[in-house]
This record gives structure tokens, C-alpha cells and sequence, in this order.
């Protein structure tokens, strides 16, 4: 771990309230993005929010593209070095352990990209991480305190941190982009028509990347389902998978790098 590393680790750690509890986000669930989706664990954890959230857990207008920004304010700038530092804090409700999973889920950005996740001093603009009902994000920068849901109870996971933070970057869903018809068909008879939105297609700057299955912005084939069966279905080959838990997919990384011009 670099000197770098190992000092946001402190500062965050610093902060904590070391609490005697076992609970979601602790060592013993690390393992748990391989086997349930972040799709059902984001829509799930939502379900109790109060916010009103498009495409499941984004706190923007329909109107707000993910890769074209106008005047590059909903950008994070990059300093004199090179990096894209993006202030951030972390609510004093979590545990030692949450607060060290999600730094860890961090680390996946610096180790691959020039997006640096800083502890906040006293910068006007920066991402407060918040133990709200819910996982979800703002897109792109907003300005100000930008809120990250990360609830203790279901949103504590390398995969769906990495996704969140993914969304402030600037980044909508995989399955909403502009050719997404070319690779992904739309069930709309097995979706609720109150949910149809979900899937509505943007106007996106694909960074000349292709379409990416594995994306950790991609829902499974099943979101906002009614009956069980597919709202996505791959094409040509319907068997191919769809959505993952780990953490950034190479794509993912490739775009963060072209959009930022690491």
C-alpha cells in the first residue's frame, strides 16, 4: 500500500466508532457480491427510500446526459500533477470495518485510473458518503455536498460502492446507452409500465468503447421485473451473462480513463 493509501486509511479509520457489532459489511460478507447481484441488492436496499430515483438509483434529471457534459462542469477537474482528486467524507455511523471496505472499494479507481479519492479539508465540492435509506448517487459532480447513500444494511460492497462512486463520475447504466438496442433487447411486456422509465435510452458519448456485458454499471437481466422473467436479453446470444458484483470491468476502467484523459 502506498504512503498515500495508507494515510486515507488512517484518517478514515481515525474517525471511526469502533463498535462491537457483527453486521452487513464486516469481513465475513466481503465474499458476497459473487454470488447476489447489485442489481437485487441495490433495487431491494431502495425500495424503502424516500428519494425519487431513476434507472434505481440515480438522484439526477432525465435530462442529464452520463458522458456529455456541457462546459465540463459536471466534470471533476484535474490538478496541476495530473489527477483528478474528488473530496469526499465518511459518515461517522459506519464501522471500522465498513469504513475499511470502502476504502478498499476506492483503492480499485487509484490503482487503475488518475481519479484520486481524497479525505475533504475544506473544498467547497465533495461527495459526503451517508448511511441514508438506500444506495444511490448523484450523476457527475453537482457541486456542493453531493450525498452517497452507501446503508449499512445492504449497500456495503465492493461492487456497489465502486458502482455508486462510478455514477458521480459521471457514468449512467450500461443497458441505457444510445446503441444499447444493437446488444441488448427491452422486455417491455415484463415490466411495470410505472417502471418503464427505468429503461428509457440517453443520448450518451460512447467513447468510441463497445458494449459491455461485464460493466459494473450493467443491471441483470431480470431488474424491475414483475413476473420473474427477462427485462434484458442479450442478443444475438441470449445466454450471454449480464452483470456483475465484482467491481470495475476493464471497459469500465478503459472509459473512466478516456473521459478523464488520464
Amino acid at each position: 500500500m502506498t504512503p498515500s493509501a495508507s494515510l486515507l486509511l488512517l484518517l478514515l479509520l481515525g474517525l471511526s466508532q469502533a463498535l462491537p457489532l457483527q453486521e452487513p459489511g464486516g469481513e465475513e460478507e466481503e465474499e458476497a457480491p459473487d454470488t447476489v447481484d447489485i442489481t437485487t441488492r441495490i433495487l431491494t436496499s431502495n425500495k424503502g427510500s424516500d428519494e425519487i430515483l431513476l434507472e434505481g438509483d440515480l438522484l439526477v434529471p432525465s435530462t442529464r446526459n452520463a458522458l456529455m457534459c456541457p462546459n465540463q462542469n459536471c466534470f471533476w477537474k484535474k490538478n496541476s500533477s495530473g489527477l483528478v482528486t474528488v473530496p469526499f467524507t465518511v459518515s461517522s455511523e459506519y464501522t471500522s470495518s465498513e469504513k475499511q471496505l470502502i476504502v478498499k472499494a476506492l483503492q480499485g479507481f487509484h490503482s487503475t485510473t488518475c481519479i484520486r479519492f481524497v479525505p475533504r479539508n475544506n473544498e467547497a465540492d465533495y461527495i459526503s458518503v451517508e448511511n441514508k435509506s438506500g444506495c444511490f448517487s448523484f450523476l457527475g459532480k453537482v457541486g456542493g455536498s453531493q450525498v452517497i447513500s452507501l446503508q449499512r444494511y445492504g449497500c456495503v460492497y465492493n461492487g456497489i460502492i465502486q458502482h455508486e462512486f462510478n455514477h458521480a463520475l459521471g457514468f449512467r447504466h450500461e443497458h441505457t446507452r444510445s446503441d444499447r438496442d444493437n446488444y441488448v433487447r427491452i422486455n417491455w411486456a415484463n415490466i411495470n409500465p410505472q417502471m418503464a422509465y427505468n429503461f428509457n435510452k440517453q443520448v450518451t458519448n460512447n467513447l468510441n468503447t463497445s458494449y459491455d456485458y461485464s460493466s459494473i454499471m450493467h443491471y441483470e437481466r431480470t431488474a424491475f421485473s414483475i413476473n420473474w422473467l427477462d427485462t434484458i436479453t442479450p442478443i444475438p446470444n441470449p445466454n450471454v451473462q449480464i452483470g456483475q458484483s465484482q467491481g470495475l470491468s476493464s471497459l469500465d476502467i478503459i472509459r473512466i480513463n478516456k473521459l478523464y484523459s488520464c
